[in-house]
């Protein structure tokens, strides 16, 4: 049975361990639980591909070993920053609410998880299927050393998935793409009292800026998401006030729709700068394709039916952030986000979430396990 004070204790232990990315070490945090895994009996394996970056799998062997489901939360969290009121590592509980950095995003759901699978353990609960538990290293910054990797090199070949990573009991089945972009003008150098013998480069990026901003993308209305963004996140140029600026570096972050092109949006994109300079090349940084699944599949039927039984609705969302669900798309996997986290709270200061929350999560988790039937 799911023990909300055992819940509650182990979170507080959980959000005192620093993982904050960057700098990025989940060496603690992943020791701490794979201790955990073993003392309820089963056999944890800690996972590098990276010093100090480590994730920690388990498996949970089920009636019919052919078939598995992974659930995943992440370990990492974002830095802190200086703006709290709580301090951000002592888990201080208030008025029902546990505060502390990753309280909701993402170690909550981690805490809520292993008491699931606790209580499973506990209850002598048969599994249809081999339950994979894989708790994982850089969420926040890519997952280069985390679920990458783990799907990349074969070490994780589930059949389904579910992320732990939502918040308010939703369930994500569908989540915006991400292009992370690094745009370099070169202009020509000259003497800034005499401008017209150069060529500025931050006047031609802020051309370019004006255009893209008005640009509209081709796309397809989703029902769960907002149209397409970019955001202007960093701009460098030139070298110092009385020159004509001959470099600028422009950083962009779009966000783009299930049926749009990454290809295409790049296409369009150098259309735009080409009408005011040739001189310029684009360095992609980071690209996490967009993704969609089914709200008929039985994933997302059985976890609004276990929520209906703790007498939650759990709702049928979008994502217009990136989590690691799209890896998974990549790997033919189908998978959805979901959990209990406080709306939000992610990457805030003074972070939160409700403990009675992470009490229902983790017993509609113990029920999706036990009852789910591929």
């Amino acid at each position: 049975m799911v023990n909300k004070k055992r819940l509650t204790r182990l979170l507080k232990n959980l959000i005192r361990i620093d993982s904050q990315n960057p700098p990025g070490d989940e060496m603690e945090i992943s020791r701490f639980i794979a201790a955990y895994l073993e003392k309820i009996g089963l056999k944890a394996k800690l996972y590098d591909f990276k010093k100090r970056r480590s994730n920690v799998i388990a498996v949970i062997k089920g009636n019919n070993e052919k078939r598995s489901l992974l659930i995943t939360p992440h370990l990492d969290t974002v830095p802190a920053g200086g703006s709290w009121k709580h301090n951000p590592f002592l888990a201080q509980i208030k008025r029902g609410r546990i505060y502390g950095l990753g309280a909701t995003d993402c170690k909550g759901n981690l805490a809520s998880s292993l008491e699931a699978i606790n209580s499973i353990i506990e209850d002598s609960s048969p599994l249809n299927y081999n339950l994979i538990f894989a708790a994982t290293a850089d969420e926040e910054s890519g997952s280069a050393f985390g679920i990458r990797p783990l799907l990349n090199k074969g070490i994780l070949k589930p059949d389904q998935a579910i992320v732990l990573d939502s918040n308010e009991f939703n369930i994500i089945i569908t989540q915006k793409g991400l292009l992370h972009l690094k745009i370099k003008i070169k202009g020509k150098r000259a003497h800034g009292a005499y401008p017209w013998r150069g060529e500025n480069a931050i006047d031609i990026a802020v051309r370019i800026l004006n255009d893209l901003k008005k640009h509209r993308f081709y796309f397809k209305k989703n029902q769960y998401l907002k149209p397409p963004t970019i955001n202007i996140g960093t701009i460098r140029g030139g070298d110092k006030v009385n020159i004509v600026a001959d470099w600028c570096k422009i950083e962009l972050d779009l966000r783009f729709l299930p049926g749009m092109s990454a290809k295409n949006i790049l296409k369009e994109l150098r259309n735009i700068i080409q009408r005011y300079t040739k001189n310029y090349s684009i360095e992609i940084e980071g690209l996490q394709q967009p993704y969609f699944i089914n709200s008929s599949h039985r994933l997302v039927k059985s976890l609004i039916q276990a929520s209906s039984k703790e007498k939650v609705k759990a709702k049928i969302r979008g994502s217009e952030g990136a989590t690691t669900i799209s890896f998974f798309q990549d790997k033919g996997i189908p998978a959805v986000a979901f959990g209990f986290g406080s709306s939000g709270c992610a990457h805030t200061a003074n972070e939160h979430v409700k403990i009675e929350n992470l009490y229902k999560g983790a017993k509609i988790l113990e029920n999706f396990l036990t009852s789910y039937n591929f």
